[in-house]
């Protein structure tokens, strides 16, 4: 089993655990309202809360 010669610091571990690697994030656009949105987010159209092209909160309905 390999075995370092010397302990590697914190500061050199993180810098190589950091994702300055990382794009940009990629846009998706919903089929059912045509709007732009980051991938695995929800997010509201006209008043209601969209997720995978389907609604999960209307703001118009009322809660009795």
């Amino acid at each position: 089993m390999a075995h370092p010669k010397r302990k590697t610091s914190k500061q050199r571990r993180d810098k190589r655990r950091t994702h300055y690697k990382a794009v940009a994030p990629q846009i998706a656009v919903d089929p059912t309202t045509g709007e732009a949105h980051l991938y695995h987010r929800a997010h509201w159209h006209e008043g209601k809360l969209y997720y995978r092209g389907q609604v999960v909160i209307d703001n118009g309905e009322a809660v009795a």
